[in-house]
């Protein structure tokens, strides 16, 4: 194990190979329930394990939650924010070793560990800002001397469910925002990065243990499927937040729909960029490569497809060629790597599975695809394939580092492409032709919630709300005011007369 996790494991009191599960702010150690081995995909040696919760220990932290939430909402919103103030301070101590076991755990390089560390030091800060701005509206009323406003109050318990990918910024987005708001915070993390989640909740753990607030504002339980689904039928958690594939948004959504329950779900992308041939065709390469292969294709908002211009395209297609073949491909913590490995085994056979339905199709695997067999570990080298947009292939996302390269001959045309796909989350065009931008901006232009210009898919900042639509799921989270789905809202009307008028002008005399 590396020096710097083993050393951020010791300052946590998380020995690497102690069976136990953070349930609320307890390390249960007896052995009972499911033990998860992590794994790191580096070359599939254990970091060290984790027992999964059991549904007795579940019930437990709900019942934390519920009760904390009584004396957590009841807390000034500026009091909520300084606690996740003093959070944000926890994560900067911490933002070295914990942006390596990142690393480490998931497989993304160190740049990116550290990088989405700093996410959640970034949400923080936006939300200890938020935390005295929760407005509510005046409205004038049609009735004299009387009064019309609208205010928010907290949900309650509010259940997050996060995906290996961004094993601990997509909670920060979700939890930090929610506590501001007043809610309580169950986190289930993925089980292929448990000690992220272990880690992070360690950290909180001491700001609410230094500020005597109950462990219950933010828990944490561990395991698969199963304790999502617990989640997820649990009537005691009006809210539940959910990243991750598709079929578990589908399942997720029914479920909590079922009981009339609130979703947040961020889904699948099959995220394009389309290169005008009035682009800056270098700046376009550039945000191709990192949106493509960065995370070795595991964001949800990686470049999938390039809608390329025809009079630009094999021009274009050489330079991407180019540039992946400088790409350097190993140990995610070495200083100079751009790529890591794939999560697990199973990542590199879709990966292979996709790119043998290519094939079979008539497309072409332009460079890259195979695995890297001269090392241990999940790696492989990213592909560029040309294909067509109606292929199934093309049409579902695989997750790893594929891109396929599609010609376009007129820009409707390109933007019809874009918006051919089931998922919405993320879109851009490459032009410095003003009215190609404002139609791909405009209402006939992309489908999608995120829409960019002259930058890439990915790398989305948390000052705006992040979320796409269709199969992506429609939700919303972190900035703008994304803070609303963690809410309820409330009319209010104050009669200040001395009688009783009733609205629409019906009289009703008694």
């Amino acid at each position: 194990m590396n020096d710097v996790i083993r050393t951020l494991f010791d300052e946590l009191d998380l020995t690497p190979d102690q069976p136990g599960t953070a349930t609320g702010q307890v390390f249960m150690e007896d052995d009972s329930g499911p033990v998860f081995e992590s794994r790191t995909p580096m070359d599939g040696s254990v970091l060290g394990r984790v027992r999964g919760t059991t549904r007795e220990e579940y019930d437990q932290v709900v019942d934390q939650s519920v009760e904390a939430f009584r004396s957590w909402r009841m807390l000034p919103a500026p009091e909520r924010g300084e606690i996740v103030r003093q959070i944000g301070l926890e994560l900067r101590r911490f933002k070295a070793p914990l942006g390596r076991l990142v690393s480490a755990e998931m497989g993304k390089i160190e740049q990116e560990g550290l990088g989405e560390v700093q996410e959640m030091i970034d949400i923080c800060d936006f939300a200890v800002g938020q935390s005295r701005m929760l407005y509510g509206k005046t409205m004038h009323s049609e009735r004299p001397r009387h009064r019309m406003y609208e205010q928010w109050h907290p949900l309650g318990p509010v259940g997050v469910i996060s995906a290996f990918n961004f094993p601990v910024a997509v909670y920060a987005w979700n939890a930090m925002v929610a506590a501001v708001c007043g809610d309580t915070v169950i986190w289930k993390g993925s089980e292929k990065t448990p000690f992220c989640s272990v880690a992070v909740q360690r950290i909180v753990a001491r700001v609410l243990k230094a500020n005597d607030l109950p462990e219950g504002v933010f828990g944490l339980v561990t395991g698969g499927r199963e304790v999502g689904e617990w989640l997820s039928h649990d009537e005691r958690l009006p809210l539940i937040s959910a990243t991750g594939s598709i079929p578990m948004g589908r399942r997720v959504g029914k479920v909590v729909a079922k009981r009339l329950g609130r979703t947040i779900l961020e889904l699948g992308g099959n995220n394009a960029i389309i290169v005008s041939p009035h682009a800056d065709l270098e700046m376009a390469a550039r945000a191709a490569v990192f949106g493509a292969v960065g995370t070795a294709g595991q964001r949800c908002t990686s470049t999938r497809r390039m809608i390329v211009h025809e009079d630009v395209f094999d021009a274009f297609r050489e330079r991407l060629v180019e540039m992946y073949r400088g790409i350097r491909i190993g140990n995610p913590l070495e200083e100079g790597t751009l790529v890591g490995p794939l999560i697990d085994e199973e990542a590199v056979e879709a990966m292979q599975a996709s790119l043998a339905e290519v094939r079979k199709l008539g497309g072409t695997v332009v460079h890259g695809g195979e695995p890297l067999e001269d090392r241990e570990g999940f790696y492989v080298r990213p592909a560029i394939v040309e294909a067509e947009n109606h292929w199934d292939v093309v049409q579902r996302e695989t997750f790893a580092p594929i891109l396929y390269l599609i010609r376009y001959r007129e820009l409707d045309q390109a933007i019809e492409i874009q918006n051919g796909v089931r998922q919405g989350l993320s879109s851009s065009i490459f032009s410095l032709n003003m009215r190609e931008v404002e139609t791909f901006l405009s209402h006939r232009g992309s489908d999608c919630g995120i829409a960019n210009v002259n930058i890439g898919t990915s790398g989305a900042e948390i000052g705006g709300a992040f979320g796409g639509e269709k199969e992506t799921g429609g939700g919303r989270e972190s900035g703008s005011d994304a803070w609303k789905a963690y809410m309820r809202r409330q009319t209010n009307t104050i009669n200040w007369s001395d009688e009783m008028p009733l609205a629409q002008g019906i009289e009703f005399d008694v």
